[in-house]
Formats: C-alpha cells, structure tokens, sequence
C-alpha cells in the first residue's frame, strides 16, 4: 500500500488494521502502532475512499486511498470502524435551531429518524460542490442537506442564515 503524508512525501510501508476486542480500532505501520479513528474525506461521490485515519490528538497517522488495496483481515476491520463511527444522516426536515452559550442545538427529521444534536457556535455547515449543506456535530457524526431548496417553507426559513 502506498501511504501519502502530510509533507507529501510517499512512502511504500504495510499498513494493517484491527479490530480490538475493547472496540477500537488499531493501526500498524512498520514499528508504529496507533489507536485511530476513522474520517471520511472528500468527494462525496466516493465515501468509501480517502479515509483518514487519525490518532488521539487528530493527527494524520495514515490516509487509505481504497480499502481494497488493504489485506481482508484489514479492510474487515476498517468497515466495521465506519459503521461504529456513525453515519452520514441525510436531513429531510429542520424542525428547530437553538442557540445556546456557545453551543447550536439542531432539531431534525432525518431518513433514519429523529435526531437531536449540538454544534459550536463558530461551526457552520460547509456549503458542498453541488450545492448541498454538511454539518458535522460535536460527536462527529454528519448531518447531509442535499438540496436545501427543496426543503418545506419552516425548513428553509430556519436555515437562511447559512445559506447564500
């Protein structure tokens, strides 16, 4: 597996993957070993591609451009890492947004269901390509907006303030 690093210099090293029995995740590179969590990165078109897999302190410890060029028992563990590490909820309503000291409190109907869920005051969504909204939360997990547009009237009107 090729990985690329930050200074964007390319280095050819196994990357191996694990699934531990505490729930984390582990990686494994040369003498390196690293509890990660995984973040999806853009585009959006490919959400099974670019993970970066990052260390405690949000730290890039590697980027898997494609799972599949990973071992089974490791591209195993890496799927099982983006299903616990939450999904990617595609809001079809806004029902209430809050603000708070420092905090934004987002009340949503979602194609999975209900959700209830909190960002920094500074966060706003991220106007994506195709025009769409996303929002990431405070526990990391993303919030989808595909067309805000064609959001009902209430839903529009509560989101006027991020969109252009």
């Amino acid at each position: 597996m090729t990985l690329t690093f930050g200074n964007s210099a390319t280095v050819t090293r196994a990357l191996t993957l694990e699934w531990r029995a505490d729930g984390s995740l582990w990686a494994m590179r040369g003498d390196e070993e690293r509890a990660v969590s995984v973040r999806r990165c853009f585009p959006w078109s490919e959400p099974a591609q670019h993970l970066s897999l990052r260390d405690a302190d949000e730290e890039e410890f590697a980027l898997v451009r494609d799972p599949v060029e990973l071992d089974p028992r490791s591209r195993a563990a890496l799927e099982l890492a983006l299903e616990v590490a939450g999904f990617v909820f595609e809001v079809t309503r806004v029902l209430e947004i809050d603000e708070e000291v420092e905090i934004r409190r987002w009340r949503v109907e979602t194609r999975q269901g209900a959700r209830t869920f909190q960002t920094r005051l500074d966060d706003w969504p991220r106007t994506l390509p195709h025009g769409g909204l996303l929002i990431r939360d405070l526990a990391g997990d993303l919030y989808h907006l595909g067309r805000p547009e064609l959001l009902d009237r209430k839903s529009r009107d509560l989101l006027w303030a991020f969109v252009d």
